[in-house]
């Protein structure tokens, strides 16, 4: 059974742009199973994030903007006080999972949503309940799960899966066809190019 293997994280702005061409991946073979996996971009810091930093991702924000027409909300930078800490927005993908399995890809989106359109913080727990509450999880039932130890034992397996496959940057897509393991993505793509190799590699045409 042919599947594919998705290492991202919300809060990574390639992912953010290569969205819409994985929609279109997954609408061209709809049969094709997602396995998501949060790769957890930055490690959970309470510290502001520094002045050079913060201009770096700004930078790369239009970069992406540039290169792909992706749309970002750049007001962020001066309505929050952002913070180099992406793996409480992986686990909240992981407490909504748990909850609903249907609201994984939910969260995401709204996790990448609120992130990049509505210049809101998902470094912030608070800011996670919100969002998990607009997708109509129990906001207490949420917020347990986000800070339990299963939650966090489960995004060390996903980091553990990231690590065993050495991937070293996001979005990164792969085809598991049986025991084989094919690279579509190592950062952004366009969804021809990961189509045309899908089909090669599937027979489908």
């Amino acid at each position: 059974m042919n599947a594919l293997i998705y290492i991202m994280d919300p809060m990574c702005s390639w992912c953010w742009a290569f969205a819409p061409e994985l929609q279109a991946v997954r609408s061209r073979f709809p049969d094709l199973q997602v396995s998501f996996i949060m790769g957890g971009l930055a490690p959970d810091n309470t510290d502001p994030m520094d002045a050079g930093l913060a201009h770096q991702i700004q930078a790369t924000w239009q970069q992406i903007e540039d290169r792909t027409g992706t749309a970002f909300n750049h007001d962020f930078w001066t309505l929050n006080k952002p913070r180099r800490a992406t793996y409480d927005a992986c686990r909240a993908v992981i407490a909504a999972t748990r909850i609903q399995p249907s609201a994984q890809e939910t969260m995401i989106d709204t996790i990448q949503r609120g992130y990049y359109l509505q210049a809101k913080n998902p470094s912030d727990r608070e800011v996670l309940t919100e969002m998990a509450q607009q997708i109509g999880l129990d906001g207490e039932l949420f917020g347990q799960y986000l800070g339990d130890e299963m939650t966090q034992g489960m995004l060390q397996q996903h980091l553990a899966i990231k690590g065993s496959l050495g991937v070293q940057g996001f979005p990164t897509l792969l085809l598991q066809k049986g025991e084989e393991l094919h690279w579509l993505s190592t950062g952004y793509r366009q969804a021809d190019g990961i189509i045309a190799q899908l089909e090669k590699l599937t027979g489908e045409h």
